[in-house]
């Protein structure tokens, strides 16, 4: 018999793992789309760091707790905004239903998630789909990191099959076991694959064997706590869970172009294509669409196809283990015209098609606040040009100053009720902090306003006009932007950018 060996890449899913036959598990880190940045030290704590630990009782899970209090009003989704439950979907994954208690982690600042387990048990997030198996009471902190890190421990026959995370846990032995969603389906090896764990450690990598796993899931028994994720080594052939991630250019000019990704549904890579965007010159929307249909084969060509014809660079792109490259290839598509059109993506050998999706022009507008009709984002440039130095984020960053006057028609409308609440709908989990952090809200403020019983998102629309009659005629979407723009999500600040751009 071939033994597949496989280690760990951690993939941020949702999927509901195998059952735990023998309750030893260990509780992990909830993760969901942290920053690269928020990591304090990538190389966590050494093992004798971790062993040295005291055992103190659960009164040391009721240390301080951080100020952020969790969201009871609505479901969360990981940050990696894109990560989806596609195993739910494949015809070949079996999930079977575990015993494991749902629990929602409180969202800290740069991407931290933050988790307190009361007591013995098998815990798993409802954001990332990881599992602790804990002995006792413990304070858990996880985030997302990027595989670009630990691109030169990855080598030939090890390949990445999930997302890594950086684990934290105030009491180390309370945390016996952790279980890693991973993207690949198993579909026939379910019961001849092993799989492994990258664990990165001070003196540098090993790999080390999980306990089980399951078409969703891995488990693993903690040996200490430092960035951790699912690799294995390389078989034929390779079939992994597939998302396609869909952004289009903000551009003033009538064509249309977009970049189109093809990745597996890692939400370490998923959280790379989005840094790499907001590292681009341009300013790109992003597009929601399903998750491929079917199976991505890794060393398999594919091809994307549009209708109506559009001239489409690359022709083709080899689908792989691309977790360590920090810039993922991508097609670009233009159009000359701005009409609706349909995506498809190819097995170029087969010519079956994995996924497709059809896009129409509200996907890509936003409402005007002048009337009901949607109006098309543009970079926010009228009749005058710029020096083609300046990119479209420069183009923007001189519109947000104080006094800009554009066109003749200064940047300082008030935003009216309605754009307030297209706001709102956009801002995450992550809304009281920016109150706090940068509205210049009091937590007082902040409890008057959910006294009341309402929506969600009429909290955060009431949050914001709160601050809007607080400026008062400064009350404007530059002023706003100025305030959010270190810690905003990208889709609020493009809102706000195509407000600037239709006064």
């Amino acid at each position: 018999q071939n033994n597949l060996h496989i280690q760990f890449l951690f993939f941020s899913e949702s999927g509901v793992p195998f059952d735990d036959k023998d309750n030893s598990g260990s509780k992990y880190k909830d993760e969901d789309c942290a920053e690269e940045n928020s990591l304090g030290n990538d190389s966590s704590k050494s093992d004798s760091e971790s062993s040295s630990e005291s055992d103190s009782d659960t009164s040391e899970a009721d240390a301080e707790e951080p100020n952020e209090e969790p969201e009871n009003k609505e479901s969360q989704h990981g940050c990696v905004e894109s990560v989806v439950n596609i195993q739910q979907h494949c015809e070949h994954c079996k999930i079977q239903q575990g015993q494991q208690e749902q629990v929602t982690p409180r969202r800290l600042s740069r991407g931290q998630l933050w988790l307190k387990l009361d007591g013995e048990g098998v815990y798993q997030c409802t954001i990332t789909g990881l599992i602790f198996e804990v002995a006792k009471g413990a304070i858990i902190e996880y985030s997302l990191l990027s595989w670009t890190k630990y691109a030169a421990y990855i080598k030939e026959p090890w390949i990445i099959v999930g997302p890594i995370f950086d684990v934290k846990c105030t009491t180390p032995s309370a945390l016996t076991s952790i279980q890693f969603p991973h993207t690949l389906c198993l579909n026939e090896h379910l019961s001849d694959v092993t799989f492994n764990v990258f664990h990165f450690k001070n003196n540098g990598p090993e790999f080390e064997c999980s306990v089980d796993h399951s078409t969703t899931h891995i488990k693993w028994k903690v040996s200490s706590l430092s960035p951790v994720g699912p690799v294995i080594e390389r078989y034929d052939p390779v079939y992994y869970h597939g998302v396609v991630i869909l952004y289009k250019v903000v551009s003033n000019l009538p064509s249309l172009e977009f970049r189109v990704y093809m990745a597996s549904n890692n939400s370490s890579v998923i959280k790379d294509v989005s840094k790499s965007v907001k590292r681009s010159p341009n300013t790109l929307i992003k597009i929601e669409k399903p998750p491929c249909h079917k199976l991505l084969q890794g060393g398999k060509k594919y091809r994307l196809i549009s209708d109506p014809e559009a001239d489409i660079t690359p022709e083709e792109i080899e689908f792989g283990d691309h977790s360590s490259l920090a810039e993922k290839p991508f097609f670009e598509v233009y159009l000359e015209q701005p009409v609706e059109l349909t995506l498809s993506l190819v097995d170029l050998e087969s010519e079956e098609t994995v996924w497709k999706a059809k896009l129409r022009e509200s996907d890509w507008t936003v409402p005007s606040q002048n009337d009901n009709k949607p109006k098309r984002i543009t970079n926010g440039i009228r009749r005058r040009k710029s020096s083609n130095s300046l990119s479209g984020d420069e183009h923007y960053s001189k519109r947000l100053k104080g006094n800009d006057i554009s066109d003749g028609i200064r940047t300082t409308t008030v935003l009216t009720d309605q754009q307030l609440m297209i706001l709102a709908k956009k801002m995450g989990k992550d809304w009281k902090v920016l109150g706090i952090q940068c509205l210049k809200m009091s937590v007082e403020d902040i409890e008057q306003i959910e006294a009341k019983d309402e929506d969600i998102n009429i909290y955060k629309c009431m949050m914001l006009r709160k601050w809007r009659d607080s400026e008062q005629n400064n009350g404007t979407a530059q002023s706003l932007y100025d305030c959010i723009k270190d810690d905003a999500s990208y889709e609020v600040l493009q809102i706000l950018k195509s407000f600037l751009a239709q006064t």
